[in-house]
């Protein structure tokens, strides 16, 4: 296959020329020193010791760590000139990200890649915003204050004893700041041709020298896209959203509660080319979304190795888009967690969650489920030891998850990890896990989707009557499971310069497919075939593939970081509807198998900066979208000490490029615009 064109090259070339020309620049500005940059302050050395706490669910440094974890930073996210998570998710390795209209992304860890990615669990400071009714991630629900975010811990691989069912694929954890770590007034504006608007407030406070809190509010509004002839998609994305935490520190003890509301207006226009709606019904449909949740957290830490976690949280969300659907979704969880040694060499954690979900879907002219309420339970509980082998030499990991669900009863996921550091520049690891991605209502309890006419049917002659396909829901659905084999290496090359590498291999068994019910024909006019499609577990697949990072600030001001990922997916499934099936029978050519990550921040001077961000990402088989090479920028002038100017450039090297499809509900495909921004911020 064919990777890079000529003209392709030709881009990269003029990419790094500028970002060459710049970084030169520097010789004509004054080298001294910033005090708001600390990470360009840190070397590479001390960047990989900056605490985890997703893989463990305790803090640990990011060296030390027998997983796949890769950490977005708030100094990435605030020099990448990213507006929304999903963008920000970009710089991660393994992790594909592709917008597919104004407000809608699809996002995933090594394949299967759609709008509503089943095998990706997503936290925000560990509440699951992982949606049961379709299983996957809505991501223009999952909002908060950019500048808020302390850092975005990613697992690639399973993570299945920490965080549970559909912890398949790999974690995405949202980390937001401490109270204390956001004092003050923050205020930042701006604008541009995509992003037509945005406004954000924070202020910071105490009770008391024990009790930090913050309140925050922010709004935006974003352009529409354009179709293939460059017709509005009727997309445009408007949001407000606001929240608030309060910390408490008491002795041992740690308190957080937190809370967030939002409503966003959204929309897009339907491809009815074939769909079984009346003729009556708007092609374009506009919507809105809202909801909000609230977590408390208690912490008590006994000593370094010592330590009690239970967190609850309450989260509920309402969504309606005619004609294609309106539901009421709210989750209840309630988390323990208890950690301590055993003897010199075995350090253990256990803990027990409960999950309530409660979810009504009504009736739309596309979809109707049966029963329209309904409520689900999940609990489950877990061990781990970590025992310490040869000490800061050997560690081993073992541990295993067990879990109940209402679907397919009783689960278990088992976890063994072997860290080796042969010295302290070197690490390598290795793990074998097991982990499951339980079924969704839709998948269960969907009476039927209108999913428009099938053109032809591979194998079958031509019908005289038009065929249109309707969805349905299958009570004996499985869970389908994985067997995931990884193995990865760290090394510090220098203070300045670190390499992780890992590979692995994913078998995949019992895995969603499709296949035909009885044809019946219609006695009313006009006649129609009716093909009735259904879920089952007969699909399976083999991954593999490897991913790459390196870090290296070759001067006091200038910091490199690249990312390389492959993938390579074996599928087997119903050849009969592998051509209209992008989540299982056509994932191995949804799934990009090359991306490409550069990104170059530099200090030109105290006051101004310059970050550049190059990423390619290869072509989409299954819907004809060419691969796309594209670049980001952002200029920052801090002409005070708490104010700051920038200046934003998105998508630049082309008008318009094709991410991905919608390939859940038929709309007509988007094309992702250039854009660009300016905007303040104010700090005081």
């Amino acid at each position: 296959m064919r990777i890079f064109s000529y003209h392709l090259l030709i881009k990269i070339y003029k990419a790094l020329t500028v970002a060459l020309f710049y970084c030169i620049a520097n010789l004509v500005f004054a080298n001294s020193k910033s005090t708001e940059n600390s990470l360009l302050d840190m070397s590479i050395e001390e960047l990989t010791k900056v605490e985890v706490t997703t893989v463990s669910r305790h803090s640990q440094k990011l060296a030390q760590l027998s997983s796949a974890v890769f950490v977005i930073t708030q100094d990435d996210i605030r020099r990448s000139g990213a507006t929304s998570i999903p963008d920000a998710l970009r710089m991660a390795p393994g992790v594909q990200v592709d917008r597919v209209s104004s407000d809608k992304w699809a996002v995933s860890i090594r394949g299967f890649n759609g709008v509503f990615a089943n095998k990706l669990q997503v936290l925000m400071d560990g509440r699951s915003v992982y949606s049961p009714i379709f299983s996957g991630v809505l991501w223009e629900q999952q909002d908060t204050l950019m500048e808020d975010i302390e850092r975005i811990e990613i697992i690639r691989g399973p993570a299945a004893v920490s965080w549970g069912s559909n912890a398949v694929n790999g974690v995405i954890n949202i980390i937001t700041k401490k109270a204390a770590d956001t004092q003050g007034t923050l205020l930042i504006a701006g604008g541009g041709t995509f992003e037509q608007g945005f406004v954000g407030a924070r202020y910071g406070g105490k009770i008391n020298e024990e009790t930090p809190f913050r309140i925050y509010a922010k709004g935006f509004a974003r352009n529409n896209t354009q179709s293939l002839s460059r017709e509005s998609v009727n997309d445009q994305w408007k949001s407000v959203r606001s929240g608030f935490r309060v910390d408490h520190s008491r002795g041992m003890d740690q308190f957080t509660l937190q809370g967030d509301v939002f409503y966003l207006a959204d929309g897009n226009t339907l491809n009815n080319n074939g769909l079984s709606l009346a003729p009556n019904l708007s092609k374009e449909v506009r919507g809105h979304q809202e909801g909000g949740n609230i977590r408390f957290r208690w912490d008590r830490t006994y000593s370094e190795r010592s330590s009690i976690m239970f967190q609850t949280y309450y989260d509920r969300i309402s969504s309606h888009i005619f004609p294609i659907g309106k539901s009421d979704a709210q989750s209840f969880d309630a988390d323990f967690q208890h950690r301590f040694p055993l003897f010199s060499h075995h350090d253990l954690t256990w803990g027990a969650n409960y999950r309530l979900y409660h979810n009504q879907i009504f009736d739309t002219p596309m979809a109707k489920f049966r029963p329209v309420a309904q409520m689900n339970h999940v609990i489950g509980t877990f061990i781990r030891d970590d025992i310490t082998l040869i000490p800061e030499r050997l560690q081993f990991s073992i541990g295993s998850r067990f879990e109940h669900n209402d679907f397919t009863g009783w689960e278990i996921q088992p976890n063994a990890r072997l860290m080796w550091t042969p010295n302290v520049e070197n690490s390598i690891w290795m793990s074998v896990s097991r982990a499951v991605r339980t079924p969704s209502r839709a998948e269960n309890d969907l009476a039927q989707f209108n999913s428009g006419e099938l053109q032809n049917i591979p194998g079958f002659p031509a019908f005289p009557f038009p065929i249109v396909s309707t969805l349905q829901g299958n009570t004996q659905f499985n869970s389908e499971k994985l067997i995931a084999y990884e193995l990865g290496y760290r090394r510090q090359l220098s203070p300045q310069a670190s390499l992780d590498l890992t590979g692995f291999i994913n078998d995949y068994s019992q895995l969603r497919d499709l296949s035909f019910g009885a044809f019946a024909l219609t006695t009313g006019l006009p006649r129609q075939l009716i093909a009735p499609v259904s879920f089952n577990n007969q699909a399976s697949a083999l991954t593999y593939g490897f991913e790459s990072s390196i870090d290296w600030r070759p001067r006091d001001h200038w910091r490199l970081q690249s990312s390389y990922s492959f993938l390579n997916m074996h599928i087997n499934s119903n050849d009969f509807l592998k051509a209209s099936d992008p989540t299982t029978g056509g994932a191995d050519k949804i799934s990009a198998r090359h991306l490409l990550s550069l990104r170059s921040n530099y200090d030109l001077s105290e006051r101004l900066q310059f970050n550049l961000w190059l990423r390619y990402t290869s072509d989409i088989a299954f819907y004809h979208i060419p691969g796309f090479i594209t670049m980001d920028a952002k200029l920052v002038f801090k002409p005070t000490k708490h104010t700051e100017l920038f200046l934003v450039g998105q998508n630049l090297f082309s008008q318009h490029h094709q991410e991905l499809i919608a390939d859940t509900f038929p709309t007509i495909p988007a094309m992702i615009p250039r854009g660009m921004y300016v905007g303040a911020q104010w700090r005081f």
